[in-house]
């Protein structure tokens, strides 16, 4: 039905904020696409960063797998990844000029975490540039101008939604794909003092209370000229 790209920052955050709706999407017949910009390569205390990289991948691959997602990667690594650069910029054009979406879903500009908040400017900065024809990177098609939705802040703080996604018979199947990065879950036990998964439910719970169900999903969409729309895009 509708082609989504989620573009994210780290392994995880898509799981945390979206897989839920990711999931629904699917069963709709939709073609979900996520691009994860960054490695995770500083998500540990123990593990070193050349090894974390590796096995993250990993753990993408099989929480992806799960739903049926197709993975991308922007090859930056932790802590280096800008907004105000072009040559950033230019990769992330390149992930949707590949991808060719009709709506994209990216991490808040507002979150608590400066990758999380570039990867989120970047976004917006790319998906005007890949519908120029004359903006050239190394992919030459061009993309079709989208709407953006932002996911959920890490924890749902300062976030005021504008749409909610019922995820009530999807919440185990989240749950599962969370687990799968067993790295990130004992490093924020460690480093966080934090159940992973379950903060994740809580978090779907009190989205739930808001709009009336068990456990929900919350979005915000991108309300900037010509990236409204009359379509209802998210399930």
């Amino acid at each position: 039905m509708y082609t989504v790209l989620v573009i994210c920052c780290h392994p995880d955050d898509m799981e945390d904020s979206c897989a839920g709706t990711l999931l629904k999407c699917k069963e709709r017949g939709d073609r979900v696409v996520v691009c994860y910009l960054c490695s995770g390569s500083m998500g540990h205390e123990v593990i070193m960063p050349e090894e974390l990289i590796k096995i993250r991948a990993a753990e993408a691959a099989e929480s992806s797998a799960i739903g049926g997602f197709e993975v991308m990667w922007g090859g930056f690594h932790d802590l280096d990844i800008y907004a105000d650069n072009k040559e950033a910029r230019d990769k992330v054009v390149d992930v949707i000029r590949s991808v060719n979406p009709d709506f994209i879903i990216t991490n808040s500009p507002d979150d608590y975490m400066p990758d999380h908040n570039a990867t989120s400017r970047l976004v917006f900065d790319a998906c005007f540039s890949a519908t120029v024809p004359h903006y050239q990177t190394s992919v030459p098609s061009v993309a079709k101008l989208t709407p953006i939705y932002y996911m959920d802040t890490t924890g749902n703080m300062g976030f005021v939604p504008t749409e909610y996604v019922d995820i009530t018979p999807y919440i185990d199947k989240k749950l599962d794909m969370i687990r799968c990065h067993k790295s990130q879950v004992e490093w924020l036990k460690d480093h966080d003092n934090i159940d992973f998964p379950e903060i994740s439910r809580i978090n779907s719970a009190y989205r739930g209370i808001q709009c009336g169900v068990e456990y929900a999903e919350a979005f915000r969409q991108c309300m900037v000229y010509l990236k409204g729309t009359t379509k209802r895009y998210l399930p």
